[in-house]
């Protein structure tokens, strides 16, 4: 009918919008993450990864996932378009962050086109979309994940993680086995930035079930958006808790990162949990961030605003929870979903970042991560009349 072809298209839009909420959200969320000598060049990565990302998706990358502008006609093609293209730049979002404060804005944009073109497309096209795979030993079309736990969150994840494993962690970040705290320079900024991204998460998953228009999908949008959000709340509650437990303090970064874990998690399934089920599965992604940002200290894996635990490992377990959780949604599925999206996104990224890095050079100098981003890369500083950190 043509009234739900209208209300289906309006819906896309205004989940969209909501999503692009999510661009302020990572923005404030890094500047306010690392030190003031490097916030404009945090923000003006942010901005540039959202036009970048878009244009390469919308020129090349949509169609590789898609297989064409014409397999959708329950809605406007543009507003699924849209929709789909708003997803794009967060999985660049995720890799950006956590490269925060050492990485060169250029070889970061080159990437970025890489992402939008062709890595983070051919996610899609195996699970989403046109399936070039299907029928072969690495089909993963039956993995069950509404809105991108493993698509979208690990897919970053995993880029994030060959970036580290080729750049190498923070002038000064680690020396004689010590780990030395790099302090937050804005916490209100922080806050503002996950509430962003909190928010904006609810177009991110009730989007994704992809119609609205009738009782049945209204109420399935309905009950994606309230399980979404109680994810979040025992995130962020199962993040204070532990904090406090384990350091008797309450650190709000842990708290809203906790918040942000638990929503990653919950992201695969929401549409499918009764409304207690998210509780237990954001509570233990919220324990996960608490429990996996020390680790990969450990390892000398820098991540200033704790993306890896966040995003990928949280990716994981909202994953395999759809497996433990739903019964007829096979774990094995989930997991072999998991393990073909790690094996095709890591060596991707990793020879693609190598190559950019090889030419470009993509990590900052011990000397211009001393005199800061902004100076060597922007020539304008967020805070010029402060003193810059060292």
């Amino acid at each position: 009918m043509e009234i739900n072809y209208v209300i289906d298209t309006l819906f896309a839009l205004f989940a969209m919008t909501l999503i692009i909420f999510m661009v302020p959200g990572f923005a404030m969320l890094e500047a306010g993450l690392v030190r003031t000598k490097n916030v404009t060049s945090v923000l003006t990565v942010n901005v540039m990864i959202y036009a970048v990302a878009s244009l390469a998706f919308l020129l090349i990358g949509y169609e590789l996932a898609f297989g064409s502008w014409e397999h959708q006609d329950g809605m406007s093609k543009w507003a699924f378009f849209m929709f789909q293209m708003a997803f794009v730049g967060k999985v660049v979002n995720i890799m950006s962050g956590g490269v925060s404060e050492r990485s060169r804005i250029l070889p970061l944009a080159i990437f970025t086109i890489a992402v939008g073109a062709l890595i983070y497309p051919i996610i899609v096209n195996l699970t989403w979309g046109a399936n070039f795979l299907a029928g072969t030993a690495l089909d993963i079309s039956a993995l069950s994940d509404l809105a991108g736990s493993t698509v979208i969150h690990s897919t970053g994840g995993w880029a994030l993680l060959a970036a580290i494993l080729i750049m190498g962690p923070r002038r000064g970040r680690y020396k004689d086995n010590i780990v030395r705290v790099i302090p937050a320079s804005n916490i209100p900024l922080v806050t503002l930035g996950a509430l962003l991204l909190w928010i904006g998460w609810f177009g991110f998953n009730g989007g994704s079930v992809g119609a609205i228009s009738s009782k049945e999908n209204a109420d399935t949008v309905a009950l994606t958006i309230m399980n979404t959000n109680t994810a979040g709340l025992a995130g962020a509650i199962s993040g204070w808790l532990l904090t406090y437990f384990r350091y008797k303090k309450f650190d709000i970064t842990v708290i809203l990162n906790g918040a942000l874990g638990g929503l990653v998690a919950v992201t695969a399934g929401p549409d499918q949990y009764d409304i207690h089920t998210p509780i237990l599965i954001g509570a233990i992604g919220g324990a996960l961030v608490v429990l996996f940002v020390p680790i990969f200290d450990k390892f000398r894996m820098d991540d200033p605003v704790g993306a890896l635990s966040v995003h990928l490992i949280n990716g994981i377990w909202g994953t395999l929870a759809v497996g433990i959780f739903v019964a007829d949604v096979s774990i094995w599925t989930q997991l072999k979903g998991i393990l073909v999206v790690g094996m095709i996104v890591f060596p991707l990224s990793w020879i693609t970042i190598y190559i950019i890095n090889k030419i470009f050079v993509l990590r900052a100098n011990d000397e211009e991560q001393l005199e800061g981003i902004d100076a060597t890369e922007c020539g304008i500083e967020s805070y010029p009349e402060f003193k810059r950190s060292i």
